[in-house]
């Protein structure tokens, strides 16, 4: 690499701007005319050698030197900010609704937005923030922050630390802010240096050469924030792991208790009673959304026990269960145990619990009953045996019924819409019997059946819906969003400003520099120089 040596002695890397020893402009990388001696610095990173201007040989020099480009970290995000907007034109995968007809995303998307959203199923984006280009492109921009913030803090860091008082005098000729006074006094230069103190300005002092300096803090606000963003994207790259992140989704029946998915079995929660306000239909103040919605929840709450699994756990026996807590569920106030987040998510009304059926004889106009038989529609039985000699054996069950081209199936497991097909033996080993029976629905399949089965009674329930959530990534990212705002404030709210004062001959140059808010660095000086011979600076800025 080649090194540069400046006429004060000190020899620096290839790519300085300002002499890292005395401030002397290096003319060939300020891309100025050489002949114009006024043309204010580029004090970016005070003029220090970047890695990214110094390094392009080795396959790591091109890689760091992409990656360093702020360019390519805005094209990033623009990505991402598209990328992520394009997940949100139809729902995540894990947002089908329960109760859709096909909730195979294959089937879904099509049958439900058309060819987008074939296309947009074909594409990956139903699961687009957990696919691995989406998550390449995230871990992208952690890398571009990464080694932007190392190639432009290092050398800024180290310049900023080997500043002098003593500067050169073409550093000083052409800082924005500068002035040159003929002649002084030493009461002049104490009164300026006394006035500056007391703007809380740090002196430094080098044989007369003086560098009054505050707010470098603020320099690095830049950087904070990039720490910042690193850890929320290392929290959004944890989410994507079952160990960090866990969102499920669980149906949970009055009277029922079922395993709570993503413990490992280890949980079981029980819905001892599920809760359902509305508002009052005669209250004038919801009288518009009654009218629009016909009905509107006030509350909804699960009585949920949570019972801990103890013991071994032995295949097909029941699991001995230990009681944890016992709490109610409602919107906005969740229930937590060990680590898990239980949230009211929604609700099942008047879902089938049980059926209760009667068989009698086809031209009997009475429908008097031949034997009663009733099914549990969570755990029905492969037949049933009356008193009087009828056995009926469940052919064929759909929970919740529907013809899909002519063909019955079950848009979903939950007994919503049941409907069955069942074999009437007779007694006396006559001939089965076979009839589809359904909520409104009773087709004798032969049309010469003696026996008919009807429904004669049945029990409803609710089904309460609950997310069940562990997220250990929310630490991080409000100590990220805490540290991305502190690097706000600090760059927002401070500003680094600088003041040299230089002597020559029998007068002084002053000059002064600030990463911005130059009208306050105007007035300390003006501050500073009140009742003194010391000439106020010019905005040679503005001369140009």
């Amino acid at each position: 690499m080649q090194k540069i040596k400046c006429e004060c002695g000190h020899v620096n890397p290839e790519g300085t701007v300002l002499c890292e020893a005395c401030g002397k402009p290096v003319e060939e990388n300020q891309h100025i005319d050489g002949n114009d001696q006024r043309k204010l610095l580029n004090m970016r990173y005070e003029g220090s050698a970047r890695r990214s201007q110094t390094y392009n040989k080795s396959i790591v020099d091109k890689i760091w030197n992409f990656f360093s480009s702020v360019k390519v970290g805005v094209w990033l995000i623009v990505l991402a900010l598209l990328a992520s907007g394009a997940g949100t034109i139809f729902p995540q995968e894990q947002y089908i609704p329960a109760g859709a007809a096909n909730r195979d995303p294959s089937v879904y998307y099509e049958a439900t937005y058309g060819i987008m959203g074939q296309i947009y199923y074909q594409l990956g984006f139903h699961n687009l923030y957990s696919s691995w280009w989406y998550l390449l492109l995230i871990a992208l921009i952690g890398i571009s922050l990464v080694i932007c913030s190392i190639d432009r803090f290092v050398p800024l860091f180290k310049a900023l630390k080997r500043q002098k008082p003593r500067r050169h005098a073409q550093f000083l000729k052409r800082q924005r802010l500068f002035s040159k006074t003929d002649q002084i006094t030493d009461d002049d230069k104490s009164a300026v240096v006394s006035k500056l103190k007391k703007k809380h300005y740090k002196i430094r002092e080098e044989k007369g050469h003086i560098l009054a300096e505050k707010g470098r803090f603020s320099r690095w606000g830049p950087y904070v924030n990039h720490i910042g963003l690193i850890i929320i994207l290392i929290a959004a790259l944890l989410r994507m792991t079952p160990f960090m992140y866990m969102d499920e989704y669980v149906w949970v029946r009055e009277g029922e208790t079922t395993v709570i998915p993503g413990t490992d079995s280890e949980y079981h929660i029980e819905n001892k009673e599920f809760i359902l306000e509305t508002y009052d239909e005669n209250d004038e103040r919801f009288q518009e959304a009654i009218q629009q919605e016909g009905m509107v929840e006030k509350n909804f709450q699960t009585n949920a026990v949570i019972y801990k699994e103890t013991g071994e756990n032995i295949a097909g026996a029941e699991p001995e269960l230990e009681k944890v807590t016992e709490e109610e569920i409602r919107m906005n106030h969740p229930l937590k145990f060990d680590g898990y987040t239980l949230y009211q998510a929604g609700y099942q009304q008047n879902e089938f619990e049980s059926m209760s059926f009667k068989i009698h004889e086809t031209n009997d106009s009475e429908e008097t009953s031949l034997g009663e038989f009733q099914v549990d529609l969570t755990d029905p039985k492969d037949e049933y045996t009356l008193d009087n000699g009828f056995r009926v054996v469940l052919s064929q069950y759909y929970p919740d019924y529907e013809l899909d081209e002519g063909e019955p199936r079950s848009k979903t497991n939950y007994p919503r819409n049941p409907a069955f097909v069942f074999t009437v033996h007779p007694p006396d080993n006559e001939e089965p019997e076979m009839s589809f029976v359904g909520i409104g629905r009773n087709v004798d399949a032969s049309g010469e059946n003696d026996y008919k089965l009807g429904v004669q009674d049945f029990d409803t329930r609710y089904a309460s819906g609950l997310t069940v959530r562990v997220d250990h990534t929310l630490p991080f990212f409000i100590i990220g969003a805490a540290i991305f705002m502190i690097g706000v404030i600090q760059g927002m709210y401070w500003q680094h400003r600088r003041i040299w004062l230089n002597p020559e001959d029998e007068g002084i140059i002053l000059a002064g520099h600030t990463n911005k808010n130059w009208f306050g660095l105007k007035k300390d000086i003006e501050y500073a120089i009140e009742d003194t011979n010391v000439k106020m600076v010019d905005d040679q800025q503005e001369l140009e």
